[in-house]
């Protein structure tokens, strides 16, 4: 039986369920209503309303500058468009770093004005204190290891994380914390699959995936690369599942030619 195709409403209980009957969890970043509703009408389980915003849908270099406001923005606009999927909406850089109280502030402003369903958060023991003030007021969270892109210039570069046994070990611990501490779910991005799939192992909670191998529960990736409108971004970890930026710029193409050659509107389009 497909939990997937049974369920009308997909919720952190749904996702348990998931995990523990060995049915994989698929995820997608959302940033519009437009977008959303087809993604959420194709049967996508979880939404990620991702700070990676900043980069596809504002042309930042980083996921830093984009403002809480903004997430806002992106979420409601989402959540407008969903009935079915989880939407999880990405704490940005700043909002919930060093001061818990102001992370509860700005996680209540989230799931009040956005409608979203959970927060997402990057790091493990240095935000443990945020995670659980959020938590204490009932907000699932979703962790978030291994490359943090809101940590990009602390790590200097983007290559895979937790090759060295340290660092390795860290994340393993951070992981459990995180589930101590009550995450629903954990995002492992771009760590080595094998670590991935003993993380995966190790704790009872979901782990979803991006660019960390098979092992795990679930895969995420950001929807401007699988459908291949960004296509500057070619990781190995990304598998394009359309070429829309040659099918786009074909089609502005010829809406152009036709407008010039006075062939659009013809008499069919016209009053």
């Amino acid at each position: 039986m497909s939990i997937h195709k049974d369920v009308k409403k997909v919720t952190t209980h749904v996702l348990q369920n998931m995990k523990d009957n060995g049915e994989k969890i698929s995820m997608l970043t959302g940033y519009d209503y437009s977008m959303a509703s087809i993604i959420d009408s194709a049967g996508i389980d979880v939404i990620l309303i991702g700070d990676s915003a900043s980069n596809v849908m504002a042309g930042h270099e980083t996921t830093l500058p984009i403002t809480l406001n903004e997430m806002i923005y992106h979420a409601s606009s989402v959540v407008r468009a969903v009935d079915r999927a989880l939407c999880v909406v990405d704490m940005p850089f700043g909002s919930y770093q060093g001061n818990s109280k102001e992370a509860l502030s700005n996680a209540i402003r989230i799931m009040k004005e956005s409608g979203g369903h959970a927060v997402k958060m990057e790091g493990g023991e240095e935000i443990i204190e945020s995670i659980n003030r959020i938590l204490s007021a009932g907000i699932p969270v979703m962790g978030h290891l291994g490359l943090t892109p809101q940590s990009i210039y602390k790590f200097g570069t983007y290559v895979v994380r937790a090759n060295e046994e340290e660092e390795a070990q860290r994340l393993v611990a951070d992981a459990k914390l995180l589930e101590a501490s009550g995450c629903f779910a954990i995002v492992l991005e771009k760590i080595p699959a094998k670590l991935a799939s003993e993380v995966a192992k190790a704790v009872k909670i979901p782990i979803i995936g991006i660019g960390a191998g098979n092992g795990v529960d679930g895969q995420v990736l950001v929807v401007h690369d699988m459908l291949g409108i960004n296509n500057e971004f070619n990781p190995r970890f990304l598998r394009k599942y359309a070429n829309l930026h040659e099918d786009m710029t074909n089609a502005f193409h010829r809406y152009i030619d036709d407008v010039k050659s006075g062939d659009f509107p013809n008499e069919k389009e016209q009053y």
